[in-house]
């Protein structure tokens, strides 16, 4: 059986502590916290975060890739955060979208009477200008989640969506 180890390098103002199997990650832009449990990958804090399995098997090897890539998002989402910027498009019927608490409303879609509803995720940050709308956040998980669940409240039934083009897309990620 082989070792497999990766070891992240974690960069300039950000702190790092691990407790039990949570990874808190502390930036200029806020923190975050993750816990990382699996029966055979563990985590440790050794000159940087080192994570580490006893077998070489593929879904091991798998867990650990993906391990590396959410402490990579943290320490990115820490530092500088994450935006995604999405676009309100309506032909005939002008949808109105504003922020009410935790959720987004959407009204006067396609015309109709009813409203539709999504849910903000985590301390995720959305503001409206006219058609454009700017979703931040520190956890991509969350931003990202966040603009999925507009879109998806968008989402029209029974129509062409080559001729129906109204609904609030996501334009840009990062």
């Amino acid at each position: 059986m082989n070792v497999l180890k990766i070891k992240i390098a974690v960069p300039e103002g950000i702190d790092t502590s691990m407790e039990e199997n949570a990874l808190t990650v502390k930036g200029e832009k806020g923190e975050l916290r993750r816990v990382f449990k699996h029966h055979s990958v563990s985590m440790a804090l050794k000159d940087g975060i080192v994570l580490e399995t006893a077998t070489d098997r593929r879904k091991d090897r798998a867990v650990l890739g993906t391990w590396k890539a959410h402490v990579k998002n943290m320490f990115k989402g820490a530092s500088e955060g994450y935006t995604y910027k999405m676009k309100i498009i309506y032909v005939h019927f002008p949808m109105t979208v504003k922020v009410e608490g935790d959720k987004v409303v959407v009204n006067n879609f396609m015309g109709e009477k009813g409203q539709r509803i999504a849910k903000i995720i985590g301390d995720t940050q959305i503001t409206v200008k006219k058609e454009d709308i700017e979703i931040t956040g520190i956890d991509k998980d969350a931003a990202g989640q966040t603009a999925a669940n507009i879109e998806k409240a968008c989402k029209k039934k029974k129509k062409d969506l080559r001729v129906f083009h109204d609904g609030i897309y996501i334009i840009q990620k990062g």
